[in-house]
């Protein structure tokens, strides 16, 4: 089994897939639109992958 690193660089399409979780997530009802916002903000400026996974966290897995 291979492990992911948490600490490696986010690519833009890791920071893309999860707006797009966040967009869903509003589509929902999970998180509000100010949530989204602030979320989004802070995926596309996100470094790592880890910052990424804390944006989504408190989210059902099923979203993605």
């Amino acid at each position: 089994m291979v492990a992911i690193r948490r600490d490696m660089r986010a690519s833009d399409g890791e920071r893309e897939a999860t707006v797009e979780i966040l967009r869903t997530a509003v589509g929902e009802g999970r998180i509000t639109m100010a949530e989204f916002e602030e979320r989004a903000q802070a995926a596309y400026a996100a470094r790592t992958r880890r910052e990424l996974d804390a944006l989504t966290d408190d989210l059902p897995r099923s979203l993605w």
